[in-house]
């Protein structure tokens, strides 16, 4: 593990992932719910910080033409941890599975709530599927950190909940990650061994993983091969 893997993205990495979110806004267009088969395997894709399932919609339609039954989260804006962000998220996923286990697909600080809440309710869960998701390592080596503490209204470290970043889930747990994420250090997201059962590396940005239509197959691709 390199320096720079394990910290923060340098500024011309971060200044990417301004372009590439702009540049796909279009992907929010459309109709929110349910999408996909109504007998397809269940899975609920948990968005980033300081986002809403608007900004995934894209990769709800790649995942739902895929044979899934996705929705998405349906608690709005990802503000940040919550008392009962873990209680809501649960009460989500067993309302949205109806006695099936759920695939748990989490972008970005989205992949902490989904491996917090196996941990809580692992009899919902079939597998969590992290996006760029700082699991592992120092909470600051990100190019967020401050922002979240401010919105938030909490250090990154002391949420007002128990969170232990670093202890997998009692489920199948895949780690997806970029060396190109400008947001979040590659080692953050890819973890060390033992805190997931397997780690993937694709070629994308940090907001490539929700909006890059590029990335769509290869994160499909590794859904169901894990």
């Amino acid at each position: 593990m390199s320096i720079s893997d394990a910290h923060r993205p340098p500024l011309r990495l971060l200044l990417r992932e301004g372009a590439a979110i702009a540049s796909r806004l279009y992907r929010g267009f459309g109709k929110l719910g349910e999408r996909g088969p109504a007998d397809g395997q269940p899975l609920m894709v948990v968005p980033g910080f300081f986002a809403t399932d608007r900004t995934t919609l894209g990769l709800q339609r790649a995942l739902g033409d895929a044979g899934y039954r996705v929705s998405g989260w349906g608690m709005g804006w990802s503000r940040g941890v919550r008392e009962d962000t873990l209680e809501r998220l649960a009460a989500r996923i067993e309302d949205f599975g109806q006695g099936r286990p759920v695939i748990l697909v989490g972008w970005s600080l989205g992949g902490i709530y989904a491996r917090e809440a196996a941990k809580l309710r692992p009899d919902l869960v079939a597998k969590v599927v992290t996006l760029g998701s700082p699991f592992s390592g120092d909470p600051r080596h990100n190019n967020v950190w401050r922002l979240y503490e401010l919105v938030a209204g909490h250090r990154v470290d002391e949420p007002p909940l128990k969170v232990e970043l670093g202890v997998k889930p009692p489920v199948p747990t895949l780690a997806i990650w970029s060396r190109r994420d400008g947001i979040v250090a590659p080692a953050c997201a890819r973890g060390t061994e033992g805190q997931s059962d397997r780690e993937v590396e694709l070629d994308c940005g940090h907001m490539g993983f929700a909006v890059d239509g590029r990335a769509y197959p290869k994160i499909i691709d590794a859904i169901r091969s894990f």
